[in-house]
C-alpha cells in the first residue's frame, strides 16, 4: 500500500516537473534576449516534431513565435517558422491560433523572399494552415494565391509540391478559381504534372485543380496551347492512382462536353482510347461512368443510334483489357483503338476481338515526387 502511494506520488511529481519544464520553455520564447528566444524556439520545434501532447502544452508559445517572424534577423525568423510548422501539424486548434496571432502577414512576405529556405518553409506552413476550413477564407483574402502560383514557377521542388497542395486546399472557396485563372496557372500545373510520378499525391491534386479550371474556356484554351498538355492528362488517365485517373477523365470529359467539335480530335490523337477502355472496367464507379460518357462523345457520330447497353460495353472492354495486359505494342494498340472509336461500338465488336492481342505496355515511370509535408 505504502509503496503504491509512493509510486503514485513519484509519478505525479514527474508529471508536475515536465509541465513546469514546458512552461519554462514558453517563458523563454518571450525573453528579451534573442539567443534565448531562438534556443527556446528550437526546443519547441524538437519537442513538437512527434508529440501531439507537446503541441497542446506548448501552444502558449505561438504568440511569441509569431512575433519572432518579424525579427530582422533571418535566422531568428527561420527557427520560429519551423517551430510554428511543427505546432500546426495535426493540431486544428493551433492552426487557428497561428492565424489569429497574425502570422499570415509575415508568411506572405516570406513567399516573396529571395531566401529559398524561408520561401519553402512559409509555403509548408500555409499548406498546413489552409487544411482548416476556418482559415481558408482568411488566407484567400490575402495575396497568398498568386504568390503560391508564383512558387510553382520559381520555387524549389518541395516548395512547388507544397504550393500545389495549398492551392488545392483553397479550391473549396469558389471565388478563388478566378484568381487562379488570372495567374496563368495551366502551363505551370502541366510542367509539375509532367515531372512527377503520375500516381503520386502531387499528380492527384494537379489533376483535381485542372478538373476545376477546365470548366472555363480560358483554361481549356490554355491547356491545348501548352505542348503536351492534353497528352499529360492522358498519361495520368493511364498510369495514375485511382483518384488521379478519376480527375483526369473528368477533366477530359469536361472539355469534350463543352465543345465536342473543337476538342474531340485533339483528345483522340493523344491515344486516349486504351486508357478509357481499361478505366471502364478497373476505375472507380465515377471513373467508369465518365469514361463511358467520354467514349460515347468520341465516337464518329454519337447521335446516329442509341448508346450500347452498359453490360454490352463492359463485355467488349473486359475482353480487350484482359488480352492487352503484359504485352508490348503501345503504338499499334493506340492507333488501332483510336480508329475503332470512329464507328459504333456494335459494329466494332468482331473487329475488336480479332485484334485484341495487340496490346499496350506500361509507360516508363518518371521520377517520384514526394507530396507530403514533412515535419521539420
Amino acid at each position: 500500500m505504502d509503496s503504491g502511494r509512493l509510486a503514485g506520488g513519484e509519478s505525479s511529481g514527474v508529471r508536475a516537473a515536465a509541465a513546469q519544464a514546458l512552461e519554462g520553455i514558453v517563458k523563454r520564447v518571450w525573453s528579451e534576449d534573442r539567443e534565448t528566444r531562438m534556443d527556446a524556439a528550437r526546443e519547441v520545434r524538437r519537442l513538437t516534431k512527434t508529440s501531439a501532447r507537446h503541441r497542446r502544452h506548448l501552444a502558449g508559445a505561438i504568440e511569441p513565435l509569431v512575433v519572432m517572424l518579424r525579427d530582422e534577423n533571418l535566422e531568428c525568423a527561420e527557427v520560429a517558422i519551423l517551430a510554428l510548422l511543427n505546432l500546426a501539424v495535426k493540431d486544428e486548434r493551433n492552426k487557428i491560433k497561428i492565424v489569429d496571432a497574425g502570422a499570415l502577414e509575415s508568411l506572405i512576405g516570406f513567399l516573396q523572399s529571395t531566401n529559398s529556405n524561408l520561401q519553402e518553409y512559409a509555403t509548408a506552413v500555409l499548406l498546413t494552415l489552409s487544411a482548416t476550413s476556418i482559415n481558408k477564407p482568411i488566407i484567400s483574402s490575402t495575396s497568398a494565391i498568386p504568390l503560391l502560383i508564383r512558387i510553382l514557377k520559381i520555387g524549389n521542388p518541395q516548395a512547388k509540391i507544397d504550393a500545389i497542395l495549398a492551392i488545392y486546399n483553397l479550391l473549396t472557396i469558389t471565388s478563388n478559381l478566378e484568381a487562379i485563372l488570372k495567374s496563368q496557372t495551366i502551363p505551370l500545373l502541366i510542367t509539375v504534372l509532367k515531372s512527377c510520378n503520375k500516381s503520386s499525391k502531387t499528380a492527384d491534386k494537379c489533376c483535381a485543380i485542372l478538373e476545376s479550371l477546365l470548366a472555363y474556356d480560358e483554361a481549356r484554351t490554355a491547356l491545348i496551347a501548352e505542348e503536351g498538355g492534353v497528352l499529360t492528362l492522358v498519361e495520368v488517365l493511364e498510369d495514375g492512382s485511382l483518384h488521379g485517373r478519376e480527375h483526369a477523365v473528368s477533366a477530359l470529359l469536361t472539355m469534350c462536353e463543352s465543345d465536342r467539335n473543337r476538342y474531340r480530335e485533339i483528345i483522340l490523337k493523344e491515344g486516349v482510347i486504351p486508357g478509357l477502355l481499361e478505366l471502364t472496367v478497373h476505375g472507380t464507379p465515377r471513373s467508369q461512368s465518365k469514361a463511358k460518357q467520354l467514349l460515347h462523345l468520341l465516337r464518329n457520330s454519337p447521335y446516329q443510334r442509341s448508346e450500347l447497353e452498359a453490360d454490352t460495353l463492359d463485355n467488349i472492354v473486359s475482353t480487350i483489357v484482359s488480352r492487352m495486359e503484359g504485352e508490348d505494342c503501345a503504338g499499334k494498340a493506340k492507333k488501332m483503338l483510336a480508329e475503332m472509336v470512329q464507328v459504333s461500338m456494335e459494329q466494332s465488336l468482331r473487329h475488336l476481338q480479332q485484334r485484341a492481342l495487340i496490346c499496350t505496355p506500361s509507360e516508363i515511370p518518371l521520377n517520384s515526387c514526394n507530396s507530403e509535408v514533412p515535419l521539420k
